[in-house]
C-alpha cells in the first residue's frame, strides 16, 4: 500500500472529497497543463482551480494529458465575481466545463460573498442549487463565507454548503469560523495553508522540521491534516508538487501540534471577505 493513501472526507451530500490536493492560484494558463499532470503522475487526484484564476484551460489540458479516468478524480472551480446574477452564474459553468473538458465538477464554488455590490449571494446561491440539479456540479460549495454569510445560505436555501473554503494557516487559525463550519456540518478547506510562503522563515517551524528531518511544508501541512482541513497546496515545480505530496506520511505528536497551534495571530494575509468587493469587467 502507497503510504501516501489519501485520507477522504464524507461531505454532508454524502459525497467523498480527498482531503490533500493541489491547488492552481497564480499558476498561468499555460503552466498548468504541465503542472496539473505532473501532480497527477506524483498521485495526487484533487485539483482545485477557478473561473477567476484564468487557468481553468490549461487544467483541463493537464487533466486529460494524466489519461486518468474521470471518476478518480475530484475537481472543484469557483464562480467568479462577475457572474453572481442568477442567469450569468448558470451560463458560467457551462463556459467552465467547456475549458476543462469536462461532462461535470466535483464541486462549484461560490468564490466570495460580495456582500457590498448590489447582488445578494443568497440568490446566487439559488442559482447553484439550480446547477446542482442538473448534475453539472454533484456538489456546491462556498468560499471566503464569514459566519453571517453562512448563517444566511443555511437559513433560506434548500442545500446546505458541503465546504467553507477559507483562509487558514498557523498565524490565522480561524477557530471561530471553523467551529460554525462544523456546527453546520459544513467542512473548512483550507486556501493559503502555507501563509503564502511565510511559513518557511518562522523559527518554530524550523526547529520542528530540523528535528523531525523533513520539509518545513510537510510539517504545516501534516498540522492542518491533522485538524480536519482539507487542503490543496500549490506547488510551482514539480520538486515541491511531490515534496508536498510526502506531507500525508507525516504525523505530529501533541507538543508539535501545541506548538504550531500557539503561532495564531488572528492574522489575515488575504482580503476581508466582509468588506472585498473587487468585480473584473472582462468576461470569464
Amino acid at each position: 500500500m502507497d503510504p501516501r493513501r489519501h485520507p477522504d472526507h464524507t461531505l454532508n451530500d454524502g459525497t467523498s472529497i480527498p482531503r490533500f490536493g493541489f491547488g492552481t492560484w497564480q499558476i498561468p494558463d499555460a503552466q498548468a497543463r504541465g503542472l496539473v499532470a505532473a501532480a497527477l503522475d506524483a498521485g495526487y487526484r484533487h485539483i482545485d482551480t477557478a473561473q477567476m484564476y484564468g487557468n481553468e484551460s490549461g487544467v483541463g489540458q493537464g487533466i486529460a494529458d494524466s489519461g486518468l479516468a474521470r471518476d478518480g478524480l475530484y475537481v472543484t472551480t469557483k464562480l467568479n465575481n462577475n457572474n453572481h446574477d442568477p442567469g450569468r452564474a448558470i451560463a458560467s459553468i457551462d463556459d467552465s466545463l467547456n475549458r476543462l473538458g469536462l461532462d461535470y465538477v466535483d464541486l462549484f464554488l461560490i468564490h466570495w460573498p460580495l456582500p457590498t455590490i448590489g447582488i445578494d449571494y443568497v440568490d446566487t446561491w439559488h442559482a447553484m442549487e439550480e446547477i446542482r440539479g442538473s448534475g453539472k456540479a454533484r456538489s456546491i460549495g462556498v468560499s471566503n463565507f464569514a459566519p453571517e454569510h453562512l448563517h444566511r445560505v443555511v437559513a433560506t436555501g434548500s442545500v446546505v454548503p458541503v465546504v467553507n473554503q477559507i483562509e487558514v494557516h498557523p498565524y490565522f487559525a480561524q477557530h471561530t469560523l471553523r467551529s460554525v463550519n462544523a456546527e453546520l456540518g459544513v467542512a473548512t478547506e483550507a486556501w493559503s495553508p502555507l501563509a503564502q510562503g511565510q511559513v518557511f522563515g518562522d523559527a518554530t517551524l524550523k526547529a520542528i522540521a530540523e528535528r523531525l528531518g523533513r520539509p518545513i511544508s510537510a510539517v504545516v501541512l501534516a498540522w492542518h491534516l491533522q485538524r480536519n482541513d482539507i487542503v490543496f497546496p500549490k506547488a510551482s515545480s514539480v520538486a515541491r508538487i511531490r515534496e508536498n505530496f510526502d506531507a500525508l506520511t507525516l504525523t505530529l505528536d501533541p507538543a508539535d501540534v501545541a506548538a504550531i497551534d500557539a503561532l495564531n495571530e488572528d492574522r489575515r494575509i488575504g482580503p476581508d471577505p466582509a468588506t472585498f468587493d473587487w468585480v473584473p469587467t472582462e468576461e470569464v
